[in-house]
């Protein structure tokens, strides 16, 4: 039982740091993405350390999401406890999200035009909205839209306004 137990845990340690390759078939003019080595003809080859892998640090799920349906969280200056509360679901949730700011006559009228009125915060998730902040309508919705239920383990949040000063 413990060899089992110990190959199981060898093979899985190798799975874990597994290359994946990426080329040019030069016979069929492919583009060939494996995790095994191209080819001597291959042209154009690269290789990463984790095919997963991607600077943002979102997973596959959520950069699945967001292709289909990004995420815009509608704020405005004096929204402080709700918005603050609905930008840490988000990150908590690893939704990668941006945040627009309600400043302008025209702002105000996109925001009534998307939710009924200019209320702060909303939340529009591809093309439904929400306004106000509930945590069981944001989730309803990031669910719907097939975000994972929380952030990778090490993400930092990324989503939101820059903080003061660092504009």
């Amino acid at each position: 039982m413990r060899t089992i137990i110990a190959i199981s845990l060898l093979v899985t340690s190798f799975a874990a740091n597994a290359e994946a390759f990426r080329w040019v078939d030069s016979a069929t003019g492919r583009t060939v993405i494996s995790d095994t080595p191209p080819p001597r003809s291959a042209r154009d080859v690269s290789k990463t350390k984790d095919p997963s892998s991607n600077p943002e640090g979102y997973g596959y799920a959520a950069r699945k999401a967001a292709e289909s349906f990004p995420v815009i969280l509608y704020t405005s200056a004096d929204c402080l406890a709700e918005c603050k509360q609905a930008r840490e679901l988000l990150n908590g949730r690893g939704v990668p999200f941006s945040e627009k700011m309600v400043q302008s006559a025209e702002d105000h009228a996109a925001l009534k035009a998307l939710v009924g009125d200019a209320f702060v915060p909303s939340l529009k998730v591809g093309k439904q909205s929400t306004r106000g902040f509930e945590a069981a309508s944001y989730n309803n919705l990031l669910d719907l839209a097939g975000y994972p239920k929380s952030a990778p383990p090490g993400r930092k949040p990324s989503g939101g306004l820059p903080p003061a000063g660092k504009e």
